[in-house]
């Protein structure tokens, strides 16, 4: 059968089929190998749940999920030519002498629908229709679920050479992996003489304990990452710290190297400014009287500066001030003329606003008083219908115990029929075995000759009279 599987429905009604039953957590793992493996495991089970309960084809018993082969009528004549022609067939191509295009479209959707929702087909990914029975991929199921079937199909125990054939004969698999799966789960039982058997019960408690068991390894890890985490960061910070004082020494043995250096360069220059010092002070006094003298006449000239561009900066913004003003009334008129505009604009819109509100006001008044009246109607009508179903009810509850009075009188007839049967019956038994005596009677040689006498002299009389 070319092409693959079109939905995750399809993969499904495939996997159910070969298993016969499988819970949602079973089938999770061959979903999310054969599609959604973007998703997590938890994100594929919900959406395996979900498409098990929206499908009528798929039926639940417990836990475990089961496949419905029944199937619908109206596709009994599309699987008897599947069956016929033994390879996958597209709808488009039998419905192609409809009467018009859209009868030929409404039809193949409706037949689409009806497919989907039975399990005996399956969709492909080219838009063709294939049974669900055909060449199952079993390379795709892991040897466990394999040997499961097998044991399911076999209640009664199989040997280890017999259980090889049969798992050999779906997938190759050596003797020895077989053994080791089955010492492996607790659920497979050695009976006594090499067979092997399935416990269900023990496969719920030991799926049970191992999802517990997974659950406490995946807590112990996160707390194990956690701690890690938290160890990590506090190693961090130490490697930090350490670096931060490594270097902190060494800036401070080089700042006492520098110190030590610049202490040397200091006495030397101690020595050689002692001697300038003499000339240096000499010259200081009078730099000073010049200096002093300099910063009076710099302060005039400052602050003559300073009062001249006081009375400029005014004039400038005298002038900005009485542009900007300008400006300012001629926005102003303008403005004003467009807002009294869309004053009027506005006043009109108003108008006709309140004008509508008042319209819809009076529309709505009068629907609700239809909705109101519609309302009364159907409460009346509902309380009718409610009375004529129930003496519906009542009628048909008659003809129940009518019915069954009539089914109990004809089962007493029939009763009666089957003992008059019986013992007609043995009535006719014992009227055989008396004719049967007779006949050997009969076979005696002087019976047979007074019988012919006693004819003779009856057809003798007959003619007399």
């Amino acid at each position: 059968m070319g092409g693959k599987l079109n939905s995750l429905t399809d993969v499904l009604k495939k996997t159910l089929f070969f298993f016969e039953s499988l819970t949602v957590a079973e089938l999770t793992p061959y979903v999310h190998r054969k599609m959604l493996k973007d998703y997590s495991l938890p994100q594929v089970e919900e959406k395996v749940s979900l498409c098990l309960s929206q499908h009528p084809c798929f039926y639940r018993q417990g836990d475990a999920w089961h496949l419905n082969l029944e199937g619908l009528r109206e596709n009994d004549q599309f699987y008897s030519l599947l069956l016929k022609r033994g390879q996958p067939l597209n709808l488009r191509d039998i419905l192609k002498n409809g009467n018009t295009k859209k009868r030929k479209i409404k039809r193949l959707l409706a037949e689409e629908v009806l497919l989907i929702s039975d399990g005996r087909f399956i969709q492909l990914d080219n838009g063709y229709w294939g049974l669900t029975e055909w060449e199952v991929e079993t390379s795709h199921y892991s040897l466990k679920h394999l040997i499961v079937k097998a044991m399911k199909m076999n209640p009664g125990g199989l040997s280890l050479q017999q259980l090889h054939e049969l798992v050999n004969s779906w997938r190759a698999t050596e003797i020895k992996t077989i053994e080791g799966v089955l010492r492996k789960f607790p659920y497979f039982e050695l009976l006594g003489e090499g067979v092997w058997s399935y416990n269900p019960m023990i496969r719920l408690l030991y799926d049970d304990l191992l999802k517990r068991f997974l659950s406490m390894i995946n807590r112990q890890k996160d707390r194990w990452h956690r701690d890690r985490s938290r160890w990590r960061n506090k190693v961090e910070s130490l490697k930090k710290s350490l670096r931060e004082t490594t270097a902190g020494q060494r800036e401070v043995a080089a700042a006492l190297a520098e110190k030590m250096e610049l202490a040397g360069q200091h006495d030397y220059l101690l020595t050689q400014m002692a001697e300038k010092d003499l000339l240096l002070s000499l010259r200081k006094r009078e730099i000073l009287r010049y200096r002093e003298h300099i910063k009076k006449l710099e302060a005039k000239a400052n602050s003559i500066l300073h009062q001249c561009r006081l009375w400029v900066a005014r004039t400038n913004e005298a002038r900005e001030e009485v542009a900007r003003m300008k400006d300012l009334l001629t926005k102003n008129q303008s403005s004003l003329e467009g807002l009294f505009t869309k004053l009027q604009h506005y006043k009109e819109k108003d108008r006709e606003n309140k004008a509508r509100l008042l319209e819809l006001k009076e529309k709505h008044a009068v629907k609700v008083a239809e909705l109101q009246t519609e309302i009364v109607e159907l409460k009346q009508k509902i309380e009718r219908e409610r009375a004529s179903a129930a003496l519906e009810e009542r009628r048909l509850l008659e003809e129940i115990n009518d019915l069954s009075n009539a089914l109990k009188k004809a089962l007493r007839v029939e009763e009666e029929q089957q003992r008059a049967y019986l013992v007609a019956q043995q009535e006719l038994a014992a009227a055989r075995e008396e004719c049967k005596v007779l006949e050997k009677r009969m076979k005696n040689p002087l019976i047979r000759l007074i019988m012919k006498i006693c004819s003779y002299f009856g057809r003798f009389s007959k003619e007399a009279v």
